[in-house]
């Protein structure tokens, strides 16, 4: 038989505030219709002073381990994806640990902006397949709202903060993650980028965007890779069930469906609810779908995201 990583739980997080278009519109030269016709997006949450990507993160955790009825102390791997770490070091991911109560296991973050939770996911696919761990949280958790430019219009409406998280769990069998593929171009940094960082002007910086060539560069590169992930796992369109995407914007969703003949009821979209959450997006997506019942197990869903760098990835996963 073979060994498998397979998901056993789901969990999410969101800050307690909400904040509407409208209310947005009160502070931003915007307004809810001018929103909603590009973007899709009608909410986002708003981290509060005492909610953070290693708390948001945390909270996400305990709700995918109680999901999947396994104690903290059983996982051996941690793996959380941001782009909005807690401290330039030591890595969210080990404060996560800290507060789940875990003294001792591989705990590490990943830095892949957008595509972040498909990159910690692949990571702990392979690790977990290998034998170098048995049960993983892997974690996708930003607090996008820190970095953001909020006179920018352009780009502070996109995004808002959360988490999600799945339990990965060894096993034997047909279910599980069954492929994974990832792919970077450091050429379009200028195009998605934080005017900021450590190692350069030692502060944090503003997000920067060049959103009609991010469009462009996202319907084809997440197109391509669906159809790479797809056929690398010998399956075909058709066996499908769902597309958990990215949540960047609605316009973007609706493109790459009808490019790889998908219909749009067979895509979970969040991004009204909740905006882009960047590497937390695919996971709370996926959470909500297997809490309403959506989703089920056994179905085949394929993830996929694209973020800053340019980096981009899928997987395809019977649930």
């Amino acid at each position: 038989m073979t060994r498998r990583a397979v998901i056993v739980g789901t969990g999410s997080a969101m800050p307690e505030r909400r904040v509407s278009n409208a209310e947005l519109a009160e502070t931003v030269d915007t307004s809810d219709e001018w929103i909603v016709a590009r973007t899709g997006i009608k909410y986002r949450h708003i981290a509060g002073p005492e909610e953070t990507t290693a708390t948001l993160g945390a909270a996400s955790a305990k709700e995918a381990l109680a999901a999947a009825g396994i104690d903290a102390s059983a996982i051996d791997l941690i793996i959380l994806a941001t782009a909005t770490p807690d401290q330039t070091f030591p890595s969210s991911a080990t404060k996560v640990q800290a507060m789940l109560g875990i003294n001792d296991c591989i705990a590490f973050d990943v830095a892949a902006v957008c595509s972040g939770f498909l990159y910690a996911l692949s990571v702990a696919n392979a690790m977990i397949t290998s034998g170098a761990a048995n049960r993983a949280l892997v974690i996708g958790s930003e607090t996008f709202s820190r970095i953001l430019d909020w006179e920018d219009r352009a780009t502070c409406v996109l995004f808002g903060d959360g988490a999600g998280a799945v339990v990965l769990e060894a096993q034997e069998g047909d279910r599980g993650i069954l492929t994974t593929a990832l792919h970077a171009d450091g050429r379009y940094n200028d195009l998605l980028y934080v005017d900021g960082g450590p190692s350069t002007t030692g502060t944090v910086g503003k997000v920067r965007m060049k959103g009609s060539e991010v469009f462009r560069h996202a319907v084809t590169n997440l197109a391509a890779v669906m159809g790479e992930v797809v056929e690398k796992a010998g399956l075909s369109v058709d066996d499908i069930d769902w597309v958990v995407p990215h949540q960047a914007n609605l316009r973007i969703l609706d493109a790459t469906a009808r490019k790889l003949g998908l219909a749009s009821n067979q895509v979970i979209v969040t991004v009204d609810q909740h905006a882009n959450t960047s590497a937390a997006s695919v996971p709370l997506a996926l959470d909500i779908a297997v809490k309403d019942g959506r989703i089920k197990a056994g179905q085949v869903a394929v993830l996929e995201a694209m973020g800053g760098g340019f980096t981009w990835g899928a997987a395809v996963i019977r649930m």
